[in-house]
This record gives C-alpha cells, structure tokens and sequence, in this order.
C-alpha cells in the first residue's frame, strides 16, 4: 500500500513478515489493538480506521459503512487528478465486466403465447 515490501512493512510495524502475511490474507481475524497500533504507525494509517477495519466498536464514533472506511484509509494521500483517474478507470473496468457478463449469458426464448 505504501510501496514497501512485507518484510520492510513488518519490520517498521516490529511483527514478523509471516505475522503481516496472515492479516494480509485475513487468517488472522481480529488482531490485537496493539498490532494495529504499530501498523499504524508503521503504514500511515489512521489507528481509527483499522480498528473499525477489523471489526473493533469504538466509543464516540458513529457507525460507517465498511467499504467507506477502506476507501478513506487506503485512498487518503491521492491527489485529487490520481483519484479522478481511479475513477475513471473503475467506469471502464466495471462497464467491460458488463459487456462480458452480456456476452456469456444465454439468450432466453420465451414459447409463443
């Protein structure tokens, strides 16, 4: 996310490469608040956002839809033409699944009333 490597990521974060490798690929389910701490720090992320991110209630923080708060953490140092371009790449990408969803799907024939 940051463009470091996960042995660089995991040592600036002080947990083991296997350790940042199972949250990557959601073995783990529910690390601890400390480990969110120091990937916090480590990363830039807003502590905040990745203990909402992993299912963590906070007090005095309302509720958001999670798909919000990955966007806003993983998206919050874009400026604002690299956004308009994600944008716009998302169009394409989401209008060429359309069309191939279109062009596998079989025709339904209806019997003649």
């Amino acid at each position: 996310m940051r463009g470091l490597s996960v042995l660089d990521a995991a040592r600036a974060a002080s947990i083991s490469p296997a350790y940042l490798s199972k949250l990557e690929n959601d073995v783990v389910k529910k690390p601890s608040p400390h480990v969110l701490h120091q990937l916090s720090e480590a990363l830039g992320v807003p502590y905040v956002e990745l203990m909402r991110l992993s299912g963590y209630r906070l007090p005095d923080q309302p509720d958001q839809h999670v798909g919000q708060t990955v966007s806003a953490a993983l998206f919050a140092d874009l400026s604002d033409e690299e956004r308009e371009e994600l944008v716009e790449y998302l169009a394409w990408y989401r209008a060429r699944r359309r069309a191939r969803s279109r062009a596998n799907s079989p025709l339904i024939e209806l019997d003649p009333p």
